[in-house]
């Protein structure tokens, strides 16, 4: 199997390379830079493919942190005609948010226009202006305003208690369990319900299906970057687009269901408020329906497989590091007890869990790179930006910097537990850029503290409730890319052990 996948590899960068000199020497051609102005320092490169060969691996942030080691923090680099400028140094990072925010505040344009995922439609991938900034402020002032997750606080419980239910059968039954798919289903479960006020956990066709769809849809997200990379290639198109569109009858029945419904419920759900704006003739903007449509996809895909993938890395790391699972396991015990689950509500008592889901997003961030574009040329540290220049900033490389972070490579939740003194030191270091997994400026993802819930109460009740055990010594923390997200090479199995179940001492106990 590992032959195969390297064979499929070397095949993809062979076909990668002759796609690139074809694109380059049909359709485009080479821009220069301007007179007198000075780019970023830049390793050597190669005739008309520049800098491609450093890049051809299946770890991208890698290859990019080995070249910010050699040459610099702060580079130039080129992919046949693409300009790129690879920043992996936190006060670059901090100069380019500070000044140019703005500037940087698009993504790379797609191709992909009639996709639900990637497209044309899509708040992810719209340009910074009317359509994105209404978005943004209904993002933040609707959809996740704190009144809205108190709100859904109690679905989120109840998906919860189902997750623990279904880890205790396990190990009733010892059997073993792959923990990112455990946690999937769970993150999964908890948007839809946040989302389409239903769970994909019930037994109906419609909610299971959004779960199948998001499967196919994160096996297809190197395609899509590789159909945006070539936009004049119909390279996977068609198989982009059969998914969206079953992505598309699905959504449109739900959102058809929601209308019908409509004035029959108080607590609205984020289909409802959306469709109440869509309804509003007097609104700042006036959305689609395809474009509601294509902000569930992108709700779904960015907050499903990540956070998944953030609570597998975390309990792979306590396995590998008991100790640091037993200080967790005291903290949950002296403020939670034994005999009621843990709940959201118990989390800003739990600041050692708290470090150690910012440890594991420090070392594991679920996206490494973030990608934006310059769209007017501009000085950033002395150096000139040309206009419509892709900017790289390797979150995983800034977030392991030996010269912001001791012993960098090494998982230690204490580094976020603040002293009242060093608290001012900390939050001086945050304004640096040092800690972003979740970006950074207007861009950044509004669901961060969403995320920050989702892996918390998941990582705390396995740690209450389980021992947890492997057939390896260790567990294997080699990495790869699922998409184009940060995940483990090899996700791992282990056997959830009954520690103690609070609903049953709850249930023998009931004045507890």
């Amino acid at each position: 199997m590992a032959t195969l996948m390297t064979i499929d590899l070397q095949n993809c960068f062979i076909f990668i390379i002759l796609s690139l000199l074809c694109y380059y020497l049909l359709f485009k051609k080479q821009k220069g830079s301007r007179a007198g102005c000075v780019l970023p320092p830049s390793p050597p490169s190669l005739p008309i493919i520049g800098h491609l060969h450093l890049l051809l691996s299946n770890l991208t942030h890698k290859s990019l942190q080995n070249i910010s080691t050699k040459f610099g923090s702060f580079l130039y680099l080129r992919v046949v005609n693409l300009p790129i400028v690879l920043v992996s140094s936190p006060s670059v990072a901090y100069e380019i948010y500070k000044t140019h925010d703005v500037n940087v505040s698009s993504r790379v344009a797609t191709s992909l226009g009639d996709s639900l995922f990637l497209g044309s439609s899509g708040f992810i991938t719209a340009p910074y202006g009317d359509y994105w900034k209404f978005m943004k402020k209904m993002v933040a002032t609707k959809l996740l305003r704190p009144q809205a997750i108190e709100q859904s606080r109690g679905g989120r419980a109840e998906e919860l208690q189902m997750f623990y239910e279904n880890l205790l059968d396990k190990a009733m039954k010892k059997e073993s369990i792959e923990v990112s798919k455990e946690a999937m289903k769970l993150t999964n479960n908890i948007i839809c319900r946040m989302s389409m006020g239903r769970s994909c956990s019930d037994e109906n066709g419609e909610a299971e299906r959004v779960r199948e769809l998001l499967v196919k849809s994160t096996a297809l997200t190197k395609k899509i970057f590789f159909a945006n990379m070539f936009p004049r290639i119909p390279l996977f198109k068609k198989e982009i687009m059969g998914v969206s569109s079953e992505f598309d009858d699905l959504l449109e029945r739900l959102l058809v269901e929601h209308e019908e419904r409509v004035e029959e419920h108080e607590n609205k759900d984020m289909m409802d408020l959306l469709l109440e704006a869509y309804r509003d003739e007097n609104a700042e903007y006036k959305i689609s329906r395809k474009q509601i449509k294509s902000l569930f996809v992108e709700i779904f895909l960015g907050g499903t497989d990540t956070s998944a993938q953030t609570v597998q890395w975390i309990l792979a790391e306590l396995i590998n590091k008991p100790n640091i699972l037993e200080r967790i396991r005291e903290e949950i015990d002296s403020v939670v007890g034994k005999s009621r689950l843990m709940k959201e509500t118990d989390l800003p008592n739990l600041p050692y869990l708290q470090a150690t889901v910012k440890e594991g997003l420090r070392m594991h961030p679920p996206s490494p790179l973030l990608v934006r574009t310059f769209q007017e040329s501009c000085e950033v540290k002395g150096f000139y930006m040309p206009e419509k220049t892709m900017l790289v900033i390797n979150v995983y490389a800034l977030m392991r910097d030996p010269d912001t972070w001791e012993d960098p490579n090494e998982f230690k939740p204490e580094r976020f537990l603040l002293s009242s003194r060093s608290r001012q030191e900390d939050e001086k270091e945050q304004g640096m850029m040092k800690y972003l997994p979740f970006g950074a400026g207007r861009r950044g993802c509004p669901g961060s503290n969403l995320a920050y819930l989702f892996v918390g109460i998941a990582v705390g009740v396995m740690v209450q409730c389980f021992d947890w055990k492997i057939k390896e010594d260790k567990v294997n923390m080699e990495e790869t890319t699922a998409g184009m997200n940060l995940a483990m090479a090899h996700p791992f199995k282990c056997t959830p052990v009954v520690r103690n179940d609070p609903l049953t001492l709850n249930l023998e106990n009931p004045s507890s």
